[in-house]
């Protein structure tokens, strides 16, 4: 077990358990959940568990290992995803996790993309049950934090719902109690990574019945869940709720899920509290070197549905992209929605 992790200081909500058993949780999405995208989504929403990006094994043990596990005390709770298949390096990127205080390491096997079949991770790891029970095993003899596996109901023509409960035994067997499952197959062949995000037919029922026969097991569920109505819904069937584009291109949509799914009573916050607090931290970003367009991207569908939606998104898009562009395109972009805003309420 990690030492350090024992000592860093823990920023975490006095409530807060563990980020594996917390019933809402923003999915790991490629080029998405990135560092300033978890600060900025933390401000909307204090209790909901943030991922981030799948790292891969190779890229910690070889690569910048301080710039890939980088996160700010906000996030927490916030897990790692991991994507690996060798039982030692998972282990010891665990260890890094850990040590970089991260509350979960999370391992994936769901991703379908070329990319991570050829480096033998990813969905591909359905098909060998055993090998994800050896990670696991290997990754909790060196860890307190809890290993978690995300993964699909099927893989091509392994599909059958027996196979869905080989794996999760097998994996279960080895220690794991936390399962995210995405109620889509993943087709290895044929499909493109975002044909599999959409065109395999979603099958709830199936991940319904898997929560049913391993009733000890914490089951969640991701994959087309809109909104917290429908998450809320869903707790009916599993433990938790995994949301992801829809955080991503709706993130005000997040902003009562203290409310709807931990039961905090202070009141949401407003879209202009989340942008004055988050304008900070875009200032600090461009300070070390950050173009201002991958801080703002995050921001383009706050107002989404809103007066003057389309304004602010424009002005983002089109000013964060200009040479030296600071944080005044963001000011500038709220005061237009603003006015919008006014307008909207005389009218």
């Amino acid at each position: 077990m990690s030492a350090s992790a024992a000592n860093h200081s823990d920023p975490r909500p006095a409530a807060f358990d563990s980020a594996a058993a917390l019933p809402l949780s923003v999915a790991p999405m490629m080029a998405w959940t990135t560092p300033a995208q978890r600060y900025f989504m933390r401000l909307i929403t204090r209790r909901t568990s943030l991922y981030t990006e799948m790292v891969t094994t190779g890229a910690l043990i070889h690569g910048p290992r301080d710039d890939l596990l980088a996160h700010d005390v906000s996030e927490h709770p916030v897990a790692l995803q991991l994507g690996g298949s060798e039982p030692a390096d998972m282990a010891r990127c665990a260890v890094m996790a850990e040590d970089a205080g991260y509350d979960e390491v999370n391992i994936n096997v769901g991703c379908p993309s070329d990319r991570v079949r050829n480096g033998a991770f990813g969905a591909c790891l359905m098909a060998e049950p055993q090998r994800v029970a050896d990670c696991v095993s290997a990754m909790q003899a060196r860890v307190a934090i809890p290993v978690t596996v995300k993964t699909r109901i099927g893989i091509d023509d392994q599909d059958a719902e027996a196979d869905l409960h080989h794996f999760v035994r097998t994996v279960a067997s080895a220690g794991c109690a936390h399962f995210t499952i995405h109620a889509r197959k993943a087709w290895l062949q044929g499909l493109s990574p975002k044909e599999n995000r959409e065109k395999p037919p979603l099958n709830y029922p199936r991940v319904h019945r898997l929560k049913t026969d391993f009733p000890a097991l914490h089951i969640g569920l991701n994959g087309g869940v809109e909104d917290l109505e429908q998450a809320r819904g869903q707790l009916d069937h599993v433990d938790a709720v995994m949301i992801g584009r829809a955080a991503y291109q709706r993130p005000y949509m997040m902003a009562m899920a203290d409310q709807t799914m931990f039961g905090e009573t202070a009141p949401a916050p407003d879209r202009e509290n989340i942008v004055e607090a988050y304008l900070p931290y875009v200032s600090r970003q461009l300070a070390r070197g950050e173009r201002l367009a991958h801080l703002t991207r995050h921001l383009l569908g706050l107002y989404h549905g809103c007066p003057g939606g389309r304004k602010w998104r424009r002005v983002l898009s089109e000013g964060s992209c200009r040479t030296g562009a600071g944080i005044e395109i963001i000011q500038h972009a709220l005061e237009l929605v603003q006015r919008e805003s006014e307008l909207a309420e005389v009218a």
